[in-house]
């Protein structure tokens, strides 16, 4: 027919997303609305009028209208009528014209695709207004539509794209659910036809009817989260829909082609009869029931055979549809139980047999919709879940089960999206891992990611990336999860007590974390002990026994119960042997084989069904008693869940023994003559009970078994096997009876478990992926995943794993490579993987410290590499401990020491080369060193600023500064790594460069020490051992032995106000200085008593126990001949005798030192005589001491007899200083001792104190004397004569001045004997050989105030006893030869008489009896 081309296409917007938008303007306005509608009448009519056949030769035009025309005319005067403009009824009204010319067999295209154009615009101008009853007419009209024959291509392909555009119409129109579910179904069905006839026709039609078929199912389903759960179980007597135009065996699902006159119509496309607006039925809106039954067709669109020639067009539409279902319909699918059991089963069944497809684009598709079911249905869909990654992503991804690469790439693709959803892997754990009836599918994805992520002997490609990826995600997730964690979780160690059956084992609540995290734990722990059970089985089936009985997942005693649903329920066994096992004619193996059977659900299920999911959980025996006992235990399950399918279990037998038969006759190559199906019919007669079975089953039985073949030797282990339709029915009805899906939440109840599964495989692929590849985003994606596995690790204390990273990240800083590479500075600034991996080492050294153990003795290794290379920063060494001592200056390339290091103490070794980051830097540009070097290139410049930045990045120095912060078991692994990087000192003198690592580990043990004070306890002992071997093995001053001498006194120093109860440890580590080598101890002697001093004199107070005062008082002493340092070490002992703290515990070493000092000629004598003084001060300190110490009880008398000893070593020291060569220093000392003998007030003092004062001290020192003054000259002991004054003056004054106590003495007249006999000897003495004239007049003079004082006292009387009077007789010998008139001085003739009250002194009878 002529009409122009154009208007097949006039107005057409095939691709558009929405219709025209109402004429809201010309709705309100009648009028406007009126003439809107007349003019798409006009454009009807003119076309009709050019197209229609109708008489020509009529007279009468108005009798030759055609019935169309006219109703186009009475349109356009109803639309003008006052009456009909306000009319509810009008939508509907304009519509019918318009829709009898869509129906009309007699307009041709051009008339039906203008009246389906004016049939759009006139629903797009009355927009909402449209009642539902008027958009089922359009339905019914355009399902319907009719046209002549003969039409052009292009006329009847835009009649389709019309009818499209108005069934769009309809479904997006306000009241389109109005539609109700059989118009829906309609709009469906047609529009599927529509795309079927599009793929004989042009390219434009084809995109629209298929872009039109996915809105509508979008608009469909779009309304599903709307309605209420349940609603297709309800009855309630509305038209059940049916896509009854649809012929699903057809390979495209259409039934009906185009007729003979041109029409689309369809059975479904008939008016409905009982539709609302003609039958009064109401008509509900459209909900469930055509969502069943649309997605039902979609999914039966999938039952199609992938062979070769297949066309993938229609599944992969069919998906793509589905696919838009699931996104828009969500979880509510899973509140109506008809549309989730079409996904569960149907729809999932045919995903597992497209997942194998060859083409990447269903496989990709597939997938899609899996993922979709995952996130929106995964708690209704668990095993078939497992399923999909068991049977598809898990057989694909790997190359050895013989995909393609592109298959391979979807897969991996999938799992990684999978893996992008942060609780994926986690709720793969908890409901797959931790099901002893499941697979390990968590922990097969991760090796797979794993081992993907690996380049074997190939280079780094994109599935290596994409794999890693995955682990990144994977990782990401569990670090997400930490972040949102409250606490850290609590998991303790899973252990069985006693025998429970592990089948029976249920869950409280599957929705309280409290408590399905400790089920699944123990199900896993369960699972794990099973499968060790298993392989101990395989190797001998008694001891896997054995070994189960002994961790309580077997009775003691074996039941054939609890043996039975071992080999039912675990994964790994040797199908052989449990075949062999369950065939055995032992009593127990048959009752385990019976309660065996009794494990499988065999209801409502095939024969050949139920014998394959019995046969491939174990292999067959091949003895055929054996088989027998077997295949009857199977019978009798068989027949006792199905009694109503055989006469008796005999025929269960038989068939099941016929069925075996058949399928070796059918299935072994060496049969040549196979049974045909008469032959199989034949030997199954009479066996059910004397008849025949029927004979349909038979044929059904034969030809399964010949399609599929019965494997009677399954597949050994756990391999990832297709989904057959036996295992399938299996799986559904596991899937009734499995736990419910644990939905995980964000917290890491379970990532402790996950990772110590997967950390060793992760690490090892992150790492790979690190060293093969150069890309920089690659590179930072490991990077992220190293600082993930750090941070899991850190969280859940998995130190092994954290040192197993380190170790890694170590290998890629390239510090540790000791090849000689000429610029190692300018490679390691160009090398961009060495540069990251340092600094993500330093980072995770920093942030998770904690939980490194072992690795510090790499990180220390990268550090001292850096070290050696000068890279480090100033103040990696500084011990922080105090901010005001830090400084940021670099002083010969290394941290400005403290001020032991640098202010008081000379440094004696060698000092090293600018060493600092900023000092290598400046050497580089440095021009005027000793030997010319070339100026650097700006390429070397700019990898030295690289290095530069990327070391301040690492922050180094915060290991150390922030050690305080380290729990203590890194921390005692910190310290130890130090001393280990430091190396055994060696009496042999180290290289420079061994001596420097050495001295700076110790520097670093130092500053960690001093940063941790509060656990000094914990690194104590280690730091002293090494110091002690540095001390005791150095000969000669070194600088690590300076910088251990130093270090100690100075960790002293700091230490000590802060831990009393550690005081005794740190001083006595003091004593290594003592065992210092002679020349060591020489070179740094003056600088170790200014330490000594200064610790002396800021921690006094805090010294308390005698053992500290000893050593630092012995440390003091020994420099008592040191030239250069007896001044400062005699000033820290004046100051503690003279600044208070002078006490019981350090007495005696401070008086022993005062002596070592007024000794020592090394200084002025001003020196001893002020180390005379001191020792002579000190007597009130012990008078004050006995003072505090006055009270009865034996503590008492204690702290009394420690004062007396006391005194008694300070008078002996100053005896021995009373001895001295040097003349003021020796009469300075008899002062000081007769000081001491006489202001003894307030010490309690007893008899044999005084007794031993004289004898040891005064005697003793008078005797001394005289020896001295007689034989030695007087070139040695200058002015003899008077020292020997002194001590006649010393003697008398305390003889004089202790008179009544000494009177008292039971010695006292060997004490006055012993004064008479030193006096006799001293007035006889011969100075320079002749004998002294002082002692001549003193002597006597002295001797006469005794004897007065003693006659007063009435001590020396001559008593008028019978036998004499010994000490009167004893006393006068002596007397007289010493003067011969004192007798007579002091006592006239008539003084002789003792007075009565005075007694005889004691101990004259002895004194006379020795005599």
């Amino acid at each position: 027919m002529g009409r122009p081309r154009m208007l097949t296409a006039a107005g057409i917007d095939p691709i558009a997303e929405e219709p025209h938008p109402p004429r809201f303007a010309a709705a309100g306005d009648p009028a406007a609305l009126a003439c809107a509608i007349s003019a798409e009448a006009s454009a009807v009519l003119a076309v009709m009028r050019r197209s229609l056949r109708h008489p020509r030769a009529a007279a009468d035009d108005a009798a030759a209208d055609h019935q169309l025309v006219s109703s186009l005319k009475s349109l356009r005067r109803l639309v003008f009528s006052p009456s009909t403009s306000t009319s509810t009824s009008l939508p509907s009204a304009t519509l019918r014209p318009f829709l009898d010319a869509v129906r009309s067999e007699e307009a041709n295209a051009a008339v039906t695709s203008a009246s389906l154009a004016a049939l759009h615009e006139v629903m797009a101008l009355t927009g909402r207004a449209l009642p539902g009853p008027a958009l089922r007419e359009v339905v019914d009209a355009v399902a319907g539509c009719r046209f002549e024959a003969g039409a052009e291509p292009q006329a009847e392909e835009a009649v389709l794209m019309r009818m499209l555009q108005a069934l769009l119409a309809c479904l997006r129109a306000p009241a389109a659910p109005a539609l109700g579910d059989q118009h829906v179904c309609t709009a469906v069905n047609t529009c599927f036809r529509v795309v079927h006839q599009a793929a004989a026709k042009g390219e434009l039609l084809q995109r629209f009817s298929r872009h039109a078929m996915h809105e509508l199912v979008r608009l469909v389903f779009a309304r599903l989260p709307l309605i209420g759960g349940a609603a297709d179980d309800a009855d309630d007597g509305t038209v059940k829909p049916e896509m009854s135009g649809m012929d699903k065996n057809h390979p495209f699902g259409i039934g009906q082609m185009e007729n003979g006159n041109g029409s689309y119509a369809s059975e479904a496309g008939i008016p409905d009869e009982n539709s609302a607006d003609e039958s009064g039925l109401s008509v509900e809106p459209y909900g469930i029931p055509c969502m069943v039954e649309i997605f039902h067709f979609l999914c039966s669109l999938l039952n199609v055979a992938e062979q070769i020639g297949f066309d993938e067009d229609l599944p992969l539409f069919a998906l793509k549809l589905i696919n838009s279902a699931i996104e828009l319909g969500g979880s509510a699918i899973a509140k109506h139980p008809k549309l989730l059991s079409l996904v569960q089963d149907e729809l999932f069944r045919n995903l597992m047999q497209f997942g194998l497809s060859i083409s990447p684009l269903i496989l990709s598709m597939v997938c899609s919709i899996v993922l979709n079911l995952y996130h929106h249905l995964r708690s209704e869909l668990k095993m078939q879940l497992e399923a999909f990654f068991c049977c598809i992503i898990l057989r694909l991804s790997q190359p050895r089960f013989g995909a393609t690469y592109h298959q391979q790439e979807v897969a991996m693709e999938a799992l990684v999206d999978f893996c992008r959803l942060k609780n994926f892997m986690v709720e793969m754990y908890a409901n797959l891992d931790c099901d002893i009836t499941c697979r390990n599918v968590f922990e097969e994805l991760a090796n797979l990611l794993s081992k993907s992520a690996f380049p074997i002997n190939c280079p780094l490609s994109s599935m290596h990336i994409l794999a890693l990826e995955g682990l990144i995600a994977v990782i990401q997730g569990m670090a997400d999860r930490i972040g949102n964690a409250t606490s850290r979780p609590e998991l303790r160690p899973v252990e069985l007590d006693e025998y429970a059956p592990f089948w029976t084992v249920k869950c409280e609540n599957f929705l309280d974390p409290q408590h399905w995290v400790k089920f699944v734990r123990q199900r896993k722990y369960v699972k794990r002990r099973l499968m060790i059970g298993a392989d101990h089985f395989n190797r001998d089936p008694k001891k896997g026994l054995e070994f189960l009985q002994g961790n309580h997942l077997l009775p003691e005693k074996l039941d054939p119960q609890s043996v039975a649903c071992f080999f039912r329920f675990t994964a790994g066994l040797d199908k052989n042997l449990v075949g062999d096992f369950l065939g055995n004619h032992d009593e127990f193996c048959v009752q385990v084989l019976h309660e065996f059977a009794q494990t499988f659900d065999f209801e409502e299920m095939n024969l050949d069904t139920a014998l394959r999911l019995f046969l491939e959980t174990f292999r067959l025996p091949g003895e055929s008693q054996k088989i027998q006992r077997v295949l009857e235990a199977f019978s009798d399950r068989y027949y006792e869940q199905a009694p109503q399918a055989f006469a008796n279990k005999d025929t269960a037998l038989l068939l099941s023994y016929s069925i075996i038969m058949l399928n070796t006759d059918q299935h072994n190559m060496q049969v040549k003559k196979k049974m045909t199906e008469e032959d199989f019919i034949k030997n199954n007669r009479n066996i059910n009970g004397g008849n025949d079975l029927p004979r349909e089953m038979l044929s059904e039985l034969y030809h399964a078994i010949c399609r599929n073949e019965i494997k009677t030797t399954p597949e050994q282990g756990m391999g990832y096997s297709e989904m057959s339709p036996s295992r399938w029915i299996d799986l559904m009805r596991k899937s009734k009876s499995t736990p419910p899906y644990i939905v995980s939440d964000s917290q890491p109840v379970l990532d402790h478990d996950m990772f110590a599964i997967m950390s060793g495989p992760t690490i090892a692929a992150i790492a790979v992926v690190f060293d093969h590849s150069e890309h920089e985003e690659v590179l930072l994606t490991c990077v992220d995943g190293f600082l993930g596995i750090a941070k899991i690790s850190a969280f859940h204390h998995l130190e092994d794993v954290l040192d197993d990273l380190v170790v890694s990240l170590c290998k890629f800083t390239t510090l540790l490579n000791t090849s000689l590479v000429e610029e190692p500075v300018t490679a390691f600034g160009d090398d961009l993987k060495a540069r990251l991996a340092t600094e993500t080492l330093f980072t995770i050294a920093n942030r998770y410290g904690d939980y490194i153990r072992t690795g510090w003795r790499n990180v220390l290794d990268c550090i001292l590499r850096l070290h050696k290379l000068g890279l480090l920063p100033a103040r990696v060494a500084s011990d922080a401990a105090d901010d005001s001592e830090a400084s940021m200056e670099t002083v010969q390339g290394k941290p400005t020491p403290s001020s032991i290091s640098t202010s008081h103490i000379p440094v004696m070794g060698t000092p090293r080369k600018s060493s600092g980051l900023m000092g290598r830097f400046s050497q580089l540009l440095s021009l005027d060193s000793e030997e010319p070097r070339s100026q650097p290139t700006e390429q070397q410049l700019a990898a030295h600023q690289r290095t530069l930045q990327t070391i301040q990045k690492c922050r180094i120095d915060s290991i150390f500064t922030e050690s305080k912060f380290l729990q203590p078991d890194s921390l005692l692994q910190l310290a130890r790594a130090l001393i280990w990087a430091a190396g055994r000192p060696q009496k042999v003198a180290s290289s420079p460069d061994d001596e420097d690592t050495a001295v700076f580990c110790l520097e670093l043990l130092i500053a960690i020490t001093l940063n941790n004070r509060d656990r000094i306890v914990l690194l104590w002992q280690g730091v002293y051992e090494h110091i002690a071997n540095i001390v005791q093995s150095t000969v000669m001053p070194c600088a690590l032995v300076e910088k251990a001498i130093f270090g100690l006194l100075r960790i002293c120093q700091r230490l000590l106000p802060y831990k009393e109860n550690l005081a005794d440890e740190l001083l006595r580590s003091l004593q290594l200085v003592l065992k210092l080598d002679a020349r060591v101890a020489d070179a740094y002697c003056e600088n170790i008593t200014q330490e000594v001093a200064r610790l002396v004199k800021a921690n006094a107070g805090h010294i308390k126990s005698q053992m500290g005062w000893r050593t630092v008082v012995l440390l003091l002493s020994i420099t008592a001949r040191h030239p250069d340092a007896s001044g400062v070490g005699f000033e820290a002992i004046m100051f503690i005798m003279s600044e208070g703290h002078l006490s019981k515990s350090n007495y005696p070493f401070c008086i022993e030192a005062s002596r070592q000092f007024a000794e020592s000629r090394v200084g002025l004598t001003e020196r001893s005589i002020r180390a005379l003084d001191l020792m002579a001060d000190s007597v009130s300190n012990l008078a004050l001491w006995s003072q505090e110490t006055q009270g009865p009880g034996e503590e008492a008398d204690k702290g009394f007899e420690i004062i007396r000893e006391m005194w008694l070593k300070l008078l002996q020291a100053l005896k021995k200083l009373s001895l001295d060569q040097r003349e003021e220093v020796r009469n300075h000392a008899l002062v000081s001792l007769q000081r001491c003998l006489t202001a003894t007030e307030g010490i309690c003092l007893q008899s044999s104190t005084w007794s031993h004062a004289f004898d040891l001290v005064i005697f003793a020192l008078l005797d001394d004397l005289l020896e001295i003054g007689q034989n030695h000259s007087q070139k040695d002991y200058r002015n003899m004569e008077g020292s020997l004054v002194l001590a006649m003056k010393l003697v008398a004054k305390v003889y004089l001045q202790l008179l009544p106590d000494l009177f008292g003495l039971s010695s006292f007249c060997k004490l006055w004997l012993g004064v008479l006999s030193r006096m006799e000897k001293y007035i006889k003495i011969k100075v320079r050989g002749k004998r002294s004239d002082k002692l001549q007049e003193v002597i006597p003079e002295l001797l006469r105030s005794i004897l007065v004082a003693m006659k007063s006292r009435g001590i020396l009387a001559k008593r008028s006893t019978i036998g004499g009077d010994s000490l009167w007789e004893l006393t006068w010998l002596h007397v007289n030869n010493i003067s011969m008139g004192l007798q007579s001085e002091v006592f006239p003739s008539q003084e002789y008489e003792q007075p009565n009250n005075v007694s005889s002194p004691r101990g004259v009878n002895n004194v006379e009896a020795q005599n």
